[in-house]
């Protein structure tokens, strides 16, 4: 019994470890913007939090209009994209960030999905089978992400509203993941 015991107690301590490396950065969850408690300015921006905050934490999520957005400060630029992938609906605030070709691309834990915090365009490595010696390039897929304006005054970031008149892919996961919140981070 005492075996049993102790089984337990390792397997609990090696989970909590494992929570705790796979967890990643801080991330910091705010109000959503759609109970109102998040401070709207008359030019429709949400605050997000303060500069410096953000700036600590490297990255934040957030409700936008109901929408999960992630806000990433990195090389000192902020970048706000939808915070779930436009693949599978991966959680973009647990990945890490990687530059490929000088673009910063976040990459989903996922499937290793690659998408550039500037413009939400999903990259893959191919090659030219007509070349002689093809050779691995990066490669654009199109923009797949919604990337969201980020506007930075007096010590606040704020995150413009989306435009939905345009669509783009990770639209389908950030309605499915609207009402739910953040369901489940695992897969």
């Amino acid at each position: 019994m005492l075996d049993l015991v102790v089984l337990s107690l390792h397997f609990l301590l090696c989970f909590l470890i494992f929570l705790a490396i796979w967890r990643g950065h801080e991330d910091v969850d705010l109000p959503s913007s759609s109970t109102g408690t998040a401070e709207m300015k008359p030019d429709g921006l949400i605050l997000i939090g303060k500069e410096e905050d953000i700036k600590k934490s490297h990255r934040i999520t957030a409700k936008v209009n109901g929408r999960e957005v992630v806000v990433f400060y990195h090389e000192g630029k902020f970048h706000a994209l939808d915070s779930r992938c436009y693949h599978e609906g991966g959680p973009l605030c647990l990945g890490e960030i990687e530059d490929i070709n000088g673009q910063a691309c976040i990459v989903c834990p996922w499937h290793k999905y690659k998408i550039t915090l500037e413009t939400g365009e999903g990259l893959y490595e191919g090659i030219n089978p007509l070349e002689p010696s093809p050779t691995p390039q990066w490669q654009s897929k199109g923009v797949k992400q919604r990337i969201h304006k980020v506007t930075v005054d007096n010590g606040n970031v704020y995150v413009s509203p989306p435009d939905l008149s345009v669509s783009f892919d990770s639209d389908y996961f950030a309605d499915k993941y609207k009402n739910g919140g953040d369901l489940s981070k695992e897969k």
